[in-house]
């Protein structure tokens, strides 16, 4: 029986062909950096338009940082498993929580199955990644290597390859461990914040996998920048836990500049007096805000407060704060007699701040968002239309448009397949390994 030739034997011999085969592509992409500053974007179109990017991405974090290049403009593949079980990114599947992931962070991308198992899928790849000037990747640390889709083999093939690694940590002593939003969560101090003393409360959204996308998509745009400068790409690696630290490095320095402790913020000590979520009439919930010395003044003299406006005990900002423990419980009190309708008109009418306190679902049906654009229509796999949320940005007064719905799995195999050079039957086998096993 023929002994296989080892993973490593295997890549360089593929690497070698790649760089021959994959030459007029990566003549067309390796143009000029003056070249390329022209092709990247137009006075009317997106600003990285002319980009490419190859990602191997599931869940949230590594899907939100393709789909911020995208909806600025970018080409984006995913590219997904088949054969060996796989059908596809298993978030497609995933129920509760999770049933919004892939229609929300996979928009405006090309869907591009493989096995990359094999060595056809992943010559596939590789002659893919040829064209490319970016990589996203964040899965467990190895995985990649073990494919040899790692930065270090893949920067031979491609020198202007950008590789963009998003992780749960950064190399250090925690890498060797597997990283959820939750984890980082609890290990990294929001979860303290978030709930009360003893209660540790996650946060209600993925706030360090899209945030950690988020920063790995900003590292991605400064070293396309500096690739300008120099023609080299680099790696880029962006992670849960320095994403968490991140968020709560403000309490961090609280600590040391006021050398206390930052309390959970069901306990906090507020830097403004007035800044509540009052039960009102009808037991109706309501935020309300009174953040300095002239809103106060507003605030009472649209409910009629003179004992409170002229009581020496709360004449600044920090009074009233000192004087918290009496002077909430009053006004609780005193606005309970109120609808959440009636304070929202009169703190609309003072420009003071105010908020209902609203569902995730009842944001559908919001009228500034739906006024400005905010949501736009997407079709499921299923052929359902729902809504999704465009990135909380504009260009030129103008919001970024969802172009294409999240693709099927391997919508785009035959046209992405043809453009690296397979023929119909070549195309064929790579798409149904399985059948041509």
């Amino acid at each position: 029986m023929q002994r296989s030739e080892p993973n490593a034997t295997k890549l360089v011999k593929i690497l070698s062909n790649l760089k021959k085969q994959a030459l007029p592509h990566l003549k067309a992409r390796m143009t000029s950096d003056r070249e390329l500053t022209r092709e990247v974007g137009t006075p009317d179109g997106l600003p990285y338009e002319g980009i490419r990017v190859v990602e191997f991405t599931h869940m949230v974090m590594g899907p939100t940082c393709g789909m911020v290049l995208a909806d600025l403009g970018a080409e984006v593949i995913k590219v997904e498993p088949i054969g060996h079980g796989h059908k596809g990114d298993n978030t497609r599947k995933l129920l509760g929580s999770g049933a919004g992931f892939f229609p929300m962070f996979n928009r405006n991308k090309k869907s591009l199955a493989l096995d990359l198992k094999t060595p056809e899928g992943k010559e596939a790849a590789l002659r893919l990644i040829a064209t490319a000037d970016i990589v996203c990747e964040n899965f467990k640390p190895g995985t990649m290597k073990k494919l040899g889709l790692d930065y270090e083999s893949l920067k031979k093939l491609n020198p202007r390859l950008i590789y963009v690694s998003l992780k749960g940590f950064l190399p250090g002593p925690y890498e060797h461990r597997t990283a959820l939003d939750e984890v980082v969560q609890m290990m990294g101090g929001l979860a303290y914040m978030t709930g009360r003393r003893g209660d540790p409360l996650r946060a209600g959204t993925s706030v360090n996998d899209i945030m950690g996308g988020m920063f790995g998509a900003i590292g991605a745009m400064a070293a396309l920048a500096q690739r300008a400068q120099t023609g080299e790409g680099q790696e880029v690696q962006s992670a849960l836990f320095e994403n968490n630290v991140f968020l709560v490095a403000q309490h961090m320095l609280q600590y040391q500049v006021t050398g206390q402790a930052a309390a959970p913020m069901p306990e906090r000590i507020s830097a403004w007096a007035v800044y509540d979520v009052f039960v009102v009439k009808d037991g109706e919930q309501i935020f309300l805000a009174v953040v300095s010395d002239t809103a106060w003044k507003l605030f009472c003299d649209a409910f009629n407060y003179p004992d409170l406006l002229n009581d020496p005990r709360l004449l600044s900002n920090n009074d009233r704060v000192r004087a918290r423990d009496w002077l909430i419980p009053i006004l609780r009190e005193r606005l309970q007699i109120f609808s959440a309708a009636h304070l929202s008109a009169v703190f609309e009418k003072n420009s003071l701040p105010y908020a209902p306190i609203t569902a995730p679902h009842d944001l559908l049906n919001d009228p500034h968002l739906q006024a400005t654009g905010g949501l736009a229509p997407v079709e499921l796999n299923d052929g359902r239309e729902i809504q999704t949320v465009l990135l909380p940005l504009s260009l030129n007064q103008t919001r970024l448009k969802v172009r294409h719905s999240a693709p099927r799995l391997g919508q785009h195999n035959e046209g992405l397949l043809s453009s690296l050079g397979y023929n119909s039957e070549e195309i064929q086998k790579l798409s149904h390994p399985n059948e041509a096993a």
